[in-house]
């Protein structure tokens, strides 16, 4: 019996790809393990790596987003994923105080 491929979609957006690949992952695990991962641009690893990430909603002041926007663009990032890593940078200096 031929194994079903897993095709991801292309989004609109990082929320509803983050919701696509939350609601996929078992799926995804499984088709990393078989390889079978068809459509995506991410490889199999990234694609493991996001199945293991929750989308968060948070509030944060105007100024503090365009400020992120700002230095993100001055380094060629998005403001998403420059936030992402200030929090992990912080949550690891954090930690590490402790």
């Amino acid at each position: 019996m031929p194994k079903k491929k897993l095709i991801v979609p292309r989004f609109n957006s990082e929320a509803e790809d983050a919701k696509w690949h939350e609601r996929n992952r078992p799926a995804l695990e499984r088709a990393a393990e078989r390889r079978i991962l068809e459509g995506s641009t991410l490889t199999f690893r990234e694609a493991a790596a996001r199945a293991r990430t929750r989308p968060v909603t948070l509030r944060l002041a105007a100024t503090d987003i365009d400020m992120a926007r700002a230095i993100a663009a001055q380094k060629g990032i998005g403001y998403q994923t420059y936030v992402k890593m200030l929090l992990h940078e912080a949550l690891r200096r954090e930690a590490g105080n402790h």
